[in-house]
């Protein structure tokens, strides 16, 4: 296997990652989301453990105030005043932006939009080159929740199921954690920003769904009512109800199952612990008691005691409101060199391509190239990686020969499932942690004729959550310079 050359340089401090045993790393995690905008500075320290850099040590440098997220008009979100929030994140963390070495930049709910996300994108052009971006699904959400809260951590030192709700402002993201993975998530509507308040009492904002729940319970409203708290309770408790629905915690009604905006849960017979997260979770937990003109505290209220009547332990979190922007934040920068095979070499660089780590099973002599197109179809759902026009680096873990047949039939399961990427001549990026990259890449350009660019690397480890960065070829070794930014989520405190 080939090594990086000392004089690769790929670092974003213009520093020679190679030559140090040691690099510390100052990131930043930017989360803005629809109802609510956080920003959380870290210092990560990588150590060199043969040729790839693990995190050391891990630490929350600052936590800048949570804003709610500012709109101009309807669903604009105001991106001079978001920009002064930000700039303020900075001046109290005491940083420059040009001390900032990495970080991500997570945009959700609205924020996602095409004209919100161009102008909130512009607020970090000078940054381009190091963040990571991430316009994050409900799939993606519910699985960066679960981790940035702890469940799925949690759930590798528990003997049964562990679940994660990450109550927001316009949804709830429920994620079923086993074993140390996430299994399944679901997102449903319901959520605290459905409806707002002024100081008065009167609703100034209501969304379509905020709507619906009303119309449940027996009460329409629009902009201008002034609803009792009594039917303010009702509308929050259905709301509950129909999170714990979804959560697979009692049978599912038909009126839940159209709330829904990704495959149902299973009904579970019996929960180890759960959790809860996001903005509604700092009420859950009675560590936030102010009134922002939302069903905020109702809807945690509601959603507990209806927990704590199924009898299911209630677990503090690691991470709250800013459980996905506190994992955001702490990237690991790994580096690894490898031989690579590339058709065509102008395929390379390509950066900031995201992880797709399927668990394949290899286990047969023969594999099934439908349970294959299957599995990477379950892991682009989960992880809202769908997109035909994206390229996504699939990471595995080869077993067992790598004879004709067996590589065949790989291709063609991996062939099938991305059909729609390799017809828009996106670039497949192929990882493994054994030593027959450049066999499966020949074998997927010669003998399956992809038309689109093959990159295939081996010798590395790749996770969810990572995105990787491969550059130029150095021509006195023909191996390239890889980085790997991982995200990196707080280990639970017991």
């Amino acid at each position: 296997m080939a090594n990086v050359s000392s004089e690769g340089r790929f670092t974003s401090a213009d520093r020679h990652i190679q030559e140090e045993e040691e690099i510390e790393l100052t990131s930043v995690g930017v989360d803005i989301g629809s109802s609510t905008s956080h920003l959380v500075f870290s210092r990560v320290v990588m150590e060199r453990v043969g040729a790839r850099y693990f995190v050391a040590q891990r630490e929350t440098l600052h936590e800048a105030p949570i804003q709610l997220t500012p709109y101009a008009v309807g669903d604009t979100i105001d991106a001079d005043i978001l920009g002064e929030f930000i700039e303020d994140s900075y001046l109290s963390a005491g940083l420059q932006r040009s001390e900032i070495d990495t970080g991500a930049l997570i945009l959700t709910g609205v924020a996602v939009r095409r004209a919100n996300a161009r102008a909130i994108g512009d607020l970090f052009s000078a940054e381009a080159g190091k963040f990571v971006a991430v316009s994050a699904g409900d799939g993606l959400e519910a699985t960066m929740a679960a981790h940035g809260s702890g469940a799925v951590i949690r759930s590798a030192d528990k003997n049964g199921l562990v679940i994660n709700i990450d109550i927001g402002g316009g949804t709830t993201k429920i994620a079923h954690c086993f074993q140390g993975k996430v299994l399944q998530v679901t997102a449903v509507d319901a959520g605290a920003r459905l409806l707002v308040l002024d100081e008065e009492g009167s609703i100034v904002r209501i969304e379509p769904t905020g709507k619906m729940h009303a119309e449940n319970i027996g009460y329409p409203m629009s902009i201008g009512d002034k609803p009792e708290a009594e039917t303010l309770n009702a509308m929050a408790d259905r709301m509950a109800m129909r999170i714990i629905e979804a959560a697979g915690l009692t049978k599912m009604s038909d009126e839940t199952s159209k709330m829904l905006l990704l495959p149902p849960l299973p009904e579970v017979a019996a929960v180890e612990a759960l959790t809860f997260s996001g903005g509604v979770s700092e009420f859950v937990y009675g560590d936030e008691s102010s009134s922002f003109g939302d069903l905020g505290p109702q809807l945690a209220r509601g959603a507990r005691s209806r927990v704590e009547k199924l009898n299911i332990p209630i677990e503090q979190p690691v991470a709250k409101i800013r459980a996905t922007v506190v994992g955001a934040s702490q990237y690991t920068v790994q580096l690894s060199g490898t031989t690579i095979y590339v058709s065509p070499t102008s395929a390379i660089p390509i950066r900031n391509v995201p992880v797709l780590a399927a668990d394949f099973d290899f286990s047969q002599s023969d594999i099934d190239p439908e349970a294959i197109s299957n599995c990477v179809r379950t892991a682009r759902t989960r992880l809202d990686l769908a997109d035909p026009d994206s390229p996504l680096a699939l990471s595995f873990k080869w077993k067992g020969s790598a004879s004709f047949q067996r590589l065949e039939q790989f291709g063609q399961g991996i062939a099938q499932a991305l059909d729609d990427n390799i017809s828009r001549n996106i670039p497949l990026v192929l990882v493994n942690d054994g030593d027959i990259g450049g066999l499966i890449g020949i074998h997927f350009k010669e003998e399956i004729k992809l038309s689109c660019p093959v990159i295939s690397i081996d010798g590395v480890t790749l996770s969810e959550f990572d995105f990787i960065d491969i550059g130029e070829m150095i021509n006195a070794s023909g191996a390239v310079p890889v980085v790997i930014k991982s995200l990196v989520f707080p280990p639970v405190s017991v």
